[in-house]
């Protein structure tokens, strides 16, 4: 352990600013979610791009959203084979446990795993094709939504397509879980798909029944 070392000297400089002068106006509201526990309504599965401003762009407080991150915002089949699958088991929490109501994937433009998965099927990216590779197995799960966009020649239209399909996968795959399909038919949950547009932030939203998004 005498590898891992303090805390970054800027990143303690911006928590000292954000105890003294941001802290306490929330004071109060960060008590109450100590005592009474979290209830967030939604969760988002969003991508762990750091231009991603999730809570910002909903105008949320600290407590109102359940947030899992991963690379490209995918969320993989359900194998429940006794292996380690972080994002099945933050799903699994959130609705069993905190029994959210809706669940949020949400996409965005200029998503470097979704490029690194253009490359990978490509040819172009021999190091995500190695068996080791953790990102490359990783983005297997979207190698489905470039099968359906490969042939669109304009490199930054196909990008957008198989950003928007990697959403849309998502939420097939998230119905394959069981304890998701339950609260959806009976009505305790709904599936929402969402792309952004980072450079401006525009939103998207999926339309399952007639597999198309729209912006609002």
């Amino acid at each position: 352990m005498h590898r891992v070392k303090s805390l970054p000297q800027y990143l303690l400089d911006r928590y000292q600013e954000w105890k003294e002068h941001t802290f306490p106006e929330s004071q109060e509201w960060f008590r109450q979610l100590a005592e009474k526990g979290q209830r967030p309504r939604a969760m988002v599965i969003a991508c762990c791009d750091s231009r991603v401003a999730i809570t910002s762009i909903f105008g949320q407080r600290t407590g109102e959203l359940f947030v899992h991150r991963n690379i490209a915002n995918l969320v993989p089949p359900y194998t429940p084979d006794g292996q380690h699958h972080g994002t099945g088991a933050a799903v699994q929490y959130a609705v069993e446990t905190l029994k959210v109501q809706h669940i949020l994937v949400m996409g965005h433009s200029h998503c470097g795993g979704v490029r690194g998965c253009i490359d990978m099927c490509s040819g172009k990216n021999d190091a995500l094709l190695e068996k080791d590779s953790l990102v490359g197995r990783w983005l297997d799960v979207l190698r489905p939504g470039f099968d359906r966009v490969k042939d669109i020649e304009d490199a930054s239209i196909r990008e957008v397509a198989l950003e928007k399909e990697g959403i849309q996968i998502s939420l097939e795959n998230l119905l394959g879980y069981p304890f998701v399909k339950r609260a959806v038919d009976d009505g305790r949950l709904t599936l929402h798909g969402i792309w952004a547009d980072i450079s401006d932030m525009g939103l998207e939203t999926f339309d399952g029944a007639v597999r198309r998004f729209s912006h609002n």
